[in-house]
């Protein structure tokens, strides 16, 4: 065993060596792969991870793991179809799921699975229809150039095409991906070993979670054909092996100026905080009414808690004095790089500057944008469908190019998926939130507020909520098709008998105002200025940077590796006995009854989860870890508490991704759930790809 001295020397030799870094799969950095780990992927391998490597549009990765469209991912990434599929007589978030046969898999109402499939470089188009604007005209150009170039590209709704602005404008990529919408759920464990720990161990490790669950793609009915996917090592990963993590890192702030950082540090995450601990408060007393109750809220409060640590975490990277200095002082040294370079200066200082400005006019245009834009004044879900039905029937009268963004051509599948899917309202729920959500718009804009007496009048949040809720017609979808359909006409009649329609419409103009100016006066701003920023960093730094996190395919490079924290070693794996020691038979530390039933056949020296030093983030979750040869070694499910720092900056000793191990998966599909059809599927899942050079 290595000594804590000799944990720490190792710490240090990765700090030298550190494997930072969300790299798009067009800029892949594989000679530096191949200088500190000894492997070059070449195009083959590459264009392999990326085709078996997916993207769930509500949030999450994951990847292909058979040649028929076996999908894999976070039970956690599931958790919203598992817990609309049940009932009060099949609870499958309690008690787990299972396809015996394929045609037992069932359809998840809202899923969609994303494979990106081609990648072109779009900047000089975008940075054509944007020259010499600012503002308004820049915001115009950008968003009807971008619907341009996405419904081009989009021939049919198989195909989702984006835009994606890399470098914070300094790039853009045009992403065409395939489109799968028909997911069914194969698999998911119980919800008690799937967030085994609960909140306690959350961004924590050591780890004993099953956070895994399998989904299928079809078309027309059947299975797809999925060539390109990932094999399964049934060997799992070794101490110190070099593994990759494909996936789509939300987003990241790490070329930030020091006033976004400074916003970010001082009004939007603990706004944030703050409003998610009171709902998270009052969604734990909503539960408290009953069982059904506590299930319809139950998904609402796993991913409350989920933001609520992150936040905590991310507020304390930036509240550290000496991580924010740094960030001070590198701004410092890159002004005095532009100050040297007179067509640097003319450009880049300005810009600079404008930004902080920007930054200043979003300070006071929050609350607005919040309650007005945003709709923290109305949650729900018939509210959200409400607004989606108003404004997309305003919106499709328009050209694709002049309409808001999620209007677009090349948007409204997916939007239209969500808004007909034949998932669950909960009428009480619905009523519960929507009341709490009013009663923070009125006490943070105050009972004097217009817009809080356009929306409230005469009544208490409660007594318009019931009202709201009680008279509309929208948690029935063939009544939403029906208005989407009907177009603006039919939702304007609609509005006049439906007090949830009345409403997004009233409230639609102030929306929109607010909206615009942010899109003028600050989105535009920041993006505008990103273009000179970039263009200057690239001139002074070189092109061998990677961009900014932005919900799209990324790929990572690292190690199997434990940490040494606050002086104690911390091995990388855990065992599948780890997890029985650590059972108190008390939530949230309680195995389920079918893991106590199958101890006496399971091998308790089974790894279970691991730690790499792969650089990840939210969006990660669900994403594969991968060896050379293109093998599953482990699911990404966290990071620990150091990663949730990672937003602003990657530290190699303490940074770690999270993953539930190969090795655990198989042996908990075989010998717990008999789900021998997945554990021969993933077993025999094709010809392993070359695995470059």
């Amino acid at each position: 065993m290595k000594t804590p001295a000799a944990l720490a020397a190792l710490a240090l030799a990765l700090a030298a060596r550190a494997d930072e870094g969300m790299w798009t799969f067009n800029a892949f950095p594989g000679d530096l792969v191949q200088q500190r780990h000894g492997f070059k992927p070449d195009a083959r391998w590459l264009e392999t991870a990326r085709l078996a490597s997916v993207r769930l549009a509500q949030g999450c990765s994951a990847s292909f793991v058979s040649a028929s469209g076996l999908v894999m991912t976070n039970h956690h990434c599931a958790h919203e179809c598992v817990a609309q599929l049940s009932t009060p007589e099949r609870d499958y978030v309690k008690h787990g799921f299972l396809a015996k046969a394929a045609a037992d898999e069932l359809r998840c109402p809202e899923l969609e699975v994303n494979q990106l499939e081609a990648i072109t470089d779009v900047t000089a188009q975008v940075q054509r229809a944007t020259a010499g604007k600012e503002g308004a005209a820049f915001a115009d150009a950008l968003k009807a150039e971008k619907a341009r170039l996405e419904q081009a590209c989009q021939a049919s709704d198989a195909l989702r095409c984006e835009v994606v602005t890399l470098f914070h404008g300094g790039r853009h990529d045009l992403y065409r991906y395939r489109r799968f919408q028909d997911v069914r759920l194969a698999f998911a464990p119980e919800l008690a070993i799937a967030f085994f720990g609960g909140d306690p161990d959350n961004f924590m490790f050591p780890r004993f979670a099953l956070d895994v669950a399998f989904l299928r793609v079809y078309q027309d009915g059947k299975p797809t054909a999925t060539p390109a996917h990932l094999r399964w090592s049934p060997a799992g990963a070794r101490d110190g092996e070099l593994t990759f993590v494909a996936g789509n890192p939300g987003s990241t702030s790490r070329e930030l100026t020091v006033a976004q950082l400074a916003y970010q540090r001082d009004v939007r995450l603990p706004s944030s905080l703050m409003d998610s601990l009171e709902v998270r408060g009052q969604l734990t007393e909503y539960a408290r009414r009953g069982a059904e109750q506590a299930r319809h809220s139950q998904d609402l409060r796993f991913y409350l808690e989920n933001g609520i640590k992150a936040n905590k975490g991310m507020l304390a990277a930036l509240r550290d004095d000496a991580f924010f200095q740094r960030k001070v002082a590198d701004e410092a040294a890159f002004r005095e790089a532009l100050v040297r370079d007179p067509e640097l200066a003319r450009t880049a200082l300005p810009a600079l500057d404008a930004v902080a400005r920007a930054q200043q006019i979003l300070r006071r245009m929050r609350p607005r944008l919040r309650y007005q834009e945003w709709g923290q004044g109305f949650a729900g879900t018939l509210f959200e469908h409400a607004r989606a039905l108003v404004r997309g029937g305003e919106e499709r009268r328009k050209p694709s190019g002049e309409r808001l963004e999620e209007y677009a051509d090349a948007a409204l599948p997916a939007l239209t998926q969500r808004l007909f899917a034949e998932a669950p309202v909960y009428p009480e729920l619905e009523r519960f939130r929507l009341a709490g959500s009013l009663t923070r718009l009125r006490e943070d804009l105050g009972v004097d507020d217009a817009f809080v007496k356009k929306v409230l009048g005469q009544e208490a949040p409660e007594e318009a909520a019931a009202r709201l809720v009680d008279g509309t017609r929208l948690a029935d979808p063939k009544e939403r098709r029906r208005l989407w359909e009907g177009g603006a006409a039919a939702v304007a009649e609609a509005a006049k008998t439906d007090p949830m329609l009345a409403l997004a419409v009233a409230v639609d103009p102030d929306g929109r105002a607010v909206r615009r100016a942010y899109e003028d006066e600050v989105e535009a701003v920041v993006r505008k200025a990103g273009e000179a920023l970039a263009d200057a960093r690239r001139r002074i730094h070189g092109t061998s940077g990677y961009p900014d996190a932005t919900f799209s395919p990324r790929l990572s490079f690292g190690r199997v590796a434990g940490l040494v924290e606050d002086g104690r070693p911390v091995p990388p794996f855990t065992t599948l006995g780890g997890a029985f020691a650590r059972a108190t038979g008390r939530e949230p530390f309680a195995l389920p009854p079918s893991w106590l039933e199958a101890k006496g056949r399971l091998d308790l020296a089974t790894p279970f989860n691991l730690a790499t030093t792969n650089d990840i983030i939210g969006g990660n979750s669900g994403s594969p870890v991968f060896n050379q040869r293109l093998e599953v070694v482990g699911l990404v499910f966290d990071g620990n508490i150091w990663s949730l720092g990672g937003d602003y900056g990657y530290d190699p000793a303490l940074n770690r991704a999270v993953a539930v191990d190969s090795r655990a998966i198989l042996a908990a599909l075989d010998r717990i759930y008999d789900a021998r059809r997945l554990v021969k599927e993933l077993e025999g899942s094709g010809a392993r790809p070359k695995a470059g050079r």
